[in-house]
């Protein structure tokens, strides 16, 4: 990807905030092996400012859609606030092996560290962080000998991995998950999780600002079989 593909991809821009719809499959900033990353990319982000726009909170590298960033240090003191506080709603769509029993409901399982070993990888833990998902069925299928449905997962905590480790401890992980689902699928299994919409309530008396990301090519399929009419 080069920095004007990437602004292809915006979705909002106003003075203190940018939201890219982030493609799957490129991390949102360098590891410690290296690689393509979107920060790399910035500079062609600034519209005029003199230093390059900043994440504002982080996506893993197989999700897509709403990434926030900052456009300067004091857009990303209050942007950095606002999350931290849990006010930016975030509302995720993903496919999951299986089939919840429920339409909805809401998973409240504290996550700790799996083990120093394992680096950011997460399990349910009594003695970790607080972490709470809302979750509604929009669509189900059934495809060879496995049942599938398409939900919306609306986080009220930020843990790391917290939907990916939600769902499998429900006993319906997220298609294409290679660390907490199954590697058997019969369906598309890139990774199924996608940053559908955020809502920053970012100025004082106005609307919060509500985007939302197309849905990716690599789930279009999958939602249409879950017999979804969400809109695109």
């Amino acid at each position: 990807m080069t920095p004007e593909e990437l602004e292809t991809r915006l979705l909002y821009r106003d003075g203190l905030m940018l939201v890219v719809d982030k493609p799957a499959g490129i991390a949102v900033h360098k590891g410690p092996k290296g690689g393509e990353n979107l920060e790399a990319l910035f500079q062609g982000l600034r519209f005029g400012l003199p230093r390059n726009p900043a994440l504002a909170h982080r996506l893993d590298r197989d999700t897509s859609g709403c990434l926030v960033l900052g456009r300067h240090r004091k857009a990303l003191e209050k942007l950095g606030l606002l999350f931290k506080q849990g006010k930016v709603a975030k509302t995720y769509w993903a496919i999951v092996h299986g089939s919840p029993g429920e339409e909805e409901g809401l998973i409240d399982l504290p996550l700790g560290r799996m083990d120093s070993s394992r680096g950011w990888w997460m399990k349910v833990d009594s003695g970790g962080q607080p972490a709470q998902t809302r979750w509604k069925v929009i669509g189900r299928a059934r495809a060879g000998s496995e049942d599938y449905c398409f939900v919306a997962l609306s986080p009220l905590t930020g843990r790391t991995h917290q939907l990916r480790v939600h769902c499998a401890a429900k006993g319906w992980p997220i298609v294409g998950d290679p660390i907490y689902g199954s590697a058997r699928c019969d369906i598309q299994s890139r990774l199924q999780l996608h940053a559908r919409e955020i809502v920053v309530p970012l100025y004082k008396n106005k609307e919060p600002i509500r985007v939302e990301a197309p849905v990716p090519p690599h789930m279009q399929a999958n939602i249409e079989t879950c017999g979804s009419h969400a809109p695109e």
